[in-house]
């Protein structure tokens, strides 16, 4: 994809469309195989807003696979492509729209989802520091008293939470509950591999002076039987990412994802943070954008058009 390549607000290929979810398009490329394409649209209070960010959907694709090639033989994952060639050598109907999906569409195994968010939080902030702050629980379930707001938690800690539907929260649940719907054996293994993945996750990150504060997995079946982690990796959208040279205790802190658009629409006091939502002053737009960018290369330590995908093919 060229630097300057219109943003995507909505992908429309000659595939049949699946699921338009808040970000991504997933298409059925054939019965074992889905295309997820990441569009630039942007949500906030789980509300879209109208302008795409530019680069968004291809530095989640690309952050994602770039985690995947470091996880690969670690954890088994649905990604089969992402290099634009290789998924048009796969698949060579998609090359006529190429020009949509390339660097922000990854070809996948279709999996059937486990219907449970498997969140892991290294760090109190955001809903959890919302429901601690005002009864010293997550989830219901007591912590350590005397937290402070964005303070570390050692170990971290696995809040799993429902998957929602569109312009819907989340919600927080016991791993009491997940294992009420999914059996002890699944729960637990999801628990543990999502605690693997995030203490590698937070490691690699701290290396690149990145706090990987908290985040989300998705996991789901392959036709066969396996576990599979599914959909975005260690994204801006799926985490909470802070630069630790701002990193303070006691207080929220910036983050490098979608802040500069939350802090602009929570200056809005005619705007109930229901659809419909208004339209971002292009310098909110260009901020975000920025903002994606700089997680991407502080990660990867290259910049995302100087970035090249890495190849799958031969881990089928």
């Amino acid at each position: 994809m060229a630097h300057d390549a219109l943003p995507v607000l909505e992908s429309r290929l000659d595939l049949p469309l699946l699921h338009r979810g808040k970000v991504r398009d997933v298409y059925e490329v054939d019965d074992e195989t889905l295309l997820m394409v990441a569009s630039d649209r942007i949500s906030a209070f789980d509300v879209v807003l109208p302008q795409p960010i530019p680069h968004k959907g291809e530095v989640l694709t690309l952050i994602t696979a770039w985690w995947l090639d470091r996880l690969d033989g670690e954890v088994d994952h649905h990604l089969l492509a992402v290099d634009p060639h290789d998924i048009v050598r796969r698949h060579p109907r998609l090359e006529a729209t190429r020009d949509v999906w390339a660097r922000r569409a990854m070809l996948v195994r279709r999996t059937d989802p486990v219907l449970v968010e498997c969140v892991v939080r290294g760090y109190i902030a955001g809903s959890a520091w919302k429901e601690y702050a005002r009864s010293g629980t997550l989830a219901g379930e007591p912590l350590p008293e005397g937290l402070r707001e964005s303070e570390r938690l050692d170990p971290p800690i696995f809040s799993p939470a429902t998957k929602a539907a569109v312009g819907e929260h989340d919600e927080n649940i016991t791993f009491t509950e997940m294992v009420g719907r999914l059996g002890e054996e699944l729960a637990t293994r999801l628990r543990d591999l999502s605690l693997k993945i995030y203490g590698y996750g937070r490691w690699v990150a701290e290396e690149r002076g990145i706090i990987l504060a908290d985040t989300k997995f998705e996991f789901g079946f392959d036709r066969d039987g396996r576990l599979l982690l599914i959909d975005e990796v260690l994204t801006p959208d799926s985490s909470r990412f802070w630069p630790k040279e701002h990193y303070e205790i006691g207080r929220g802190q910036p983050s490098l994802d979608k802040q500069p658009v939350r802090d602009w629409l929570d200056t809005l006091e005619d705007w109930d943070k229901k659809p419909p939502a208004p339209d971002l002053p292009h310098e909110v737009v260009q901020a975000a954008s920025e903002r994606y960018r700089e997680v991407f290369q502080r990660l990867t330590g290259t910049p995302l058009e100087e970035y090249r995908p890495p190849l799958f093919e031969d881990r089928e």
